[in-house]
């Protein structure tokens, strides 16, 4: 069994999708065991988000599934790096193909992307 330290973050552990193919960094979330362990039975990214308080299948309303090929799991078994087939291009809730699709420019932030979709025709609500 792997042993994944859920008590240091009262329950959430920090996780980073990689594509796999590229290594370009796509989001970063959490986990808790349970998204952990559907994962594992899966092979498809779950994770918990802490905004809606509920357990979220990565695609199940946009379509955008992450496909896991690859999972790393850091030396104190508190960070998961998972390296996925991004299905639908997008893996940012907000269109884009990375949630880093911004750099900072000055003391400004600058698009450095290109949008993939509309989350208002995707999710229903402007984001």
């Amino acid at each position: 069994m792997i042993e994944i330290d859920f008590k240091k973050g009262d329950g959430l552990v920090p996780v980073i999708a990689q594509d796999y193919r590229d290594g370009e960094v796509l989001m970063m979330a959490f986990m808790n065991e349970e998204s952990w362990g559907l994962t594992l039975e899966t092979g498809i990214v779950h994770y918990w988000s802490r905004s809606r308080g509920k357990l979220w299948k990565k695609g199940e309303s946009s379509g955008n599934v992450q496909e896991v090929r690859e999972i790393r799991v850091d030396c104190d078994n508190d960070c998961i790096l998972i390296k996925v087939n991004q299905i639908g291009d997008a893996a940012c809730h907000t269109g884009y193909r990375s949630c880093f699709f911004r750099k900072v420019k000055g003391s400004a932030l600058e698009v450095d992307g290109k949008r993939i979709f509309d989350p208002d025709e995707v999710y229903g609500k402007k984001e």
